[in-house]
């Protein structure tokens, strides 16, 4: 069970997506999005957290993510 999942975690998702907005290229977005996909696994592994529900809230995450992005570009806010 995951006390506070990931899709949760708005102060997060917020920061992320601003971020991910703010890379000046498609390659620097991707690198940001490993990095940070790297540091979500490590958290959820020194929790205990299996790899298929690491899965489950990495993907509820990034889908939150770029939820945020669709609504700042759509609203024109970029960062």
């Amino acid at each position: 069970m995951i006390v506070f999942p990931m899709v949760r975690r708005v102060g997060r998702i917020r920061s992320t997506a601003g971020k991910m907005l703010a890379k000046p290229t498609l390659r620097a977005a991707q690198s940001y999005r490993d990095q940070v996909t790297g540091a979500l696994v490590k958290q959820m592994s020194h929790a205990g957290i299996g790899e298929a529900e690491r899965d489950e809230q990495l993907c509820a995450f990034w889908s939150a993510v770029q939820g945020e992005i669709a609504r700042r570009t759509y609203h024109g806010q970029r960062i």
